[in-house]
């Protein structure tokens, strides 16, 4: 799986030329880190997209660049961050708001998406969470979240490691102190007792050393 900005992902990335130096590197070190095209991949080509905790907007940016059928809204509670976003957005398919912890727009939504997300929250509030964007999701939508998984352990442990310093030390993500990571087939359960069908689980850490991990659930059509 490259790691090599491809041509949307090059677009997306020059829309922060005009953030701080310190945002512009955080948005880099995000694509280089994160396999943002296989989630990309699985989301709707035409329809509203919704993506909760975009923090600076590089997968929302993304998206746009690339599937050329959709609108994106992304939420974030972080206000520094979505003005960064906001900022930065060039396309009139693009949109950024400050949230509140929990608070989703309404919907209906083809898509709403989590992109490593779910960890700054303890199990029932990621329970929460996933239950609200699935009761928001239109008539065979699908609720896409990438994040990390508890195995291989090492892969874990650098996760774990990474995320130390950088929401208890640099405080470059908000959030708790205490990070919550539970296996995807416990998440996976979640999905399929919110209602969501045909759920989906896959590995996407091949080459790398976080332990990416993609769920994938639809709701009834």
């Amino acid at each position: 799986m490259s790691r090599w900005p491809d041509r949307a992902a090059r677009a997306a990335i020059a829309a922060y030329r005009g953030a701080p130096p310190g945002d512009r590197l955080h948005v880099l070190v995000r694509w280089l880190s994160c396999p943002f095209p296989p989630v990309v991949d699985v989301l709707p080509r035409t329809g509203r997209i919704l993506e909760v905790g975009c923090g600076h907007g590089l997968f929302s940016t993304y998206v746009a660049q690339r599937v050329p059928g959709v609108e994106v809204h992304g939420v974030d509670i972080d206000a520094d961050k979505i003005a960064v976003a906001t900022r930065s957005t060039a396309s009139g398919r693009l949109s950024f708001a400050v949230a509140e912890s929990g608070v989703l727009p309404a919907g209906p939504w083809d898509a709403v998406v989590l992109v490593d997300v779910l960890y700054l929250l303890d199990e029932a509030g990621q329970r929460a969470l996933l239950e609200s964007c699935a009761a928001i999701l239109a008539p065979g939508g699908v609720l896409v979240v990438k994040d990390m998984s508890t195995r291989p352990r090492w892969k874990a442990w650098v996760n774990r490691a990474q995320e130390t310093l950088s929401v208890r030390v640099l405080r470059i993500t908000a959030g708790s102190a205490h990070f919550a990571f539970v296996e995807p087939d416990q998440r996976a359960r979640w999905l399929q007792a919110a209602g969501l069908l045909d759920v989906r689980s896959r590995r996407l850490d091949r080459g790398r050393a976080h332990p990416h991990h993609l769920l994938v659930g639809r709701a009834a059509a």
